[in-house]
This record gives C-alpha cells, structure tokens and sequence, in this order.
C-alpha cells in the first residue's frame, strides 16, 4: 500500500513523547535518559513544560546513523 506525499509528510512531522519513544525502541525510560546524557539519543525537543518529544524524522535519522555505524 503506497501512502500519499501528505501522510508521509505528517509522519515526518509526528512528535513522539518520550514513552512512545521508549515503546517503539523497546528500551527503558532510564536507558533512554541514560543515553540522552551521554548524548547518544535522538534530537530533543523541550517543551515550555519541560516535556521532552522527539521529531520522527530525528529518530529516523538517528536509527539511521545507528545502522551505519554499526
């Protein structure tokens, strides 16, 4: 099933909060603030709240990165 150019554009745009990140790399919150720290996690994006989300883009790229680093 092919997706349209505006659906795979609003999934480029999607913000993932940090338990949906956590879900999707089937990591733990502490993995991931562990990772962040070193600063080896995706792009962040903080909020006026504090909150933290993650462009999808950002995580794909990263995941990208990862592979080929690897």
């Amino acid at each position: 099933m092919r997706r349209s150019p505006i659906s795979v554009t609003r999934r480029s745009e999607e913000k993932l909060t940090v338990d949906e990140l956590c879900e999707e790399l089937r990591i733990s919150r502490s993995t991931f603030y562990d990772w962040r720290q070193k600063g080896r996690a995706p792009r962040c994006v903080k909020l006026p709240n504090g909150s933290l989300r993650v462009r999808r883009s950002d995580l794909e790229n990263w995941l990208s990165d990862c592979e080929a680093a690897a």
